[in-house]
């Protein structure tokens, strides 16, 4: 279903519930994927998930559709990740290293993780980048999204963009390289 329509039916409070059914039935995955790339732990990125989708309920009859409506759900599932990793670093006063080191336990322990070799590695390396590069490394490799298109979610330029993406290739190639 388009998002126009399903934007039109939820100003309407007579079907604003059914409205807000078909958006989660048309996006509730994309945007578990895309939390869970960031944080790895199913529980973790389910959570998250229900806070976006609360923050969706609450915002969604003040969406001015100045942007495409899966652009504003990645907009807030990015920041969610991005807060819930900044909080798990402050909550226990780690560093990001040992925050990378937590992750890569969730991968090593995660029974919902069923990758072969090459996956696990690639996921390994991806733990390494700093914040901002995965998410970027994620919306263009996993979710094939345009570099204009990341640009309008995380609201940075293009041409950082496509830094921040050449840089955490490297970054993943040297990391593969590296490893057995």
């Amino acid at each position: 279903m388009e998002d126009s329509v399903i934007l039109q039916k939820f100003e309407d409070e007579k079907t604003r519930n059914e409205a807000f059914s078909l958006l989660l039935n048309k996006y509730q995955q994309k945007v578990y994927w895309h939390i869970r790339r960031m944080v790895l732990n199913h529980d973790d990125a389910d959570d998250i998930v229900q806070e976006v989708f609360i923050k969706v309920w609450k915002n969604l009859i003040n969406f001015r559709q100045d942007a495409q409506l899966y652009t504003w759900l990645y907009r807030i599932a990015s920041n969610e990740c991005i807060t819930f990793l900044n909080k798990k670093k402050a909550k226990n006063n780690i560093p990001f290293d040992d925050v990378s080191e937590q992750l890569t336990n969730y991968l090593s322990e995660e029974n919902y993780f069923t990758g072969d070799a090459i996956q696990k590695k690639l996921q390994e390396a991806l733990i390494t980048l700093p914040e901002k590069q995965r998410l970027v490394f994620n919306m263009k490799y996993f979710d094939d999204m345009k570099f204009q298109e990341i640009s309008d979610v995380l609201g940075t330029s293009v041409g950082a963009l496509k830094a921040s993406y050449h840089l955490a290739v490297k970054k993943i190639e040297k990391h593969l390289l590296s490893t057995d």
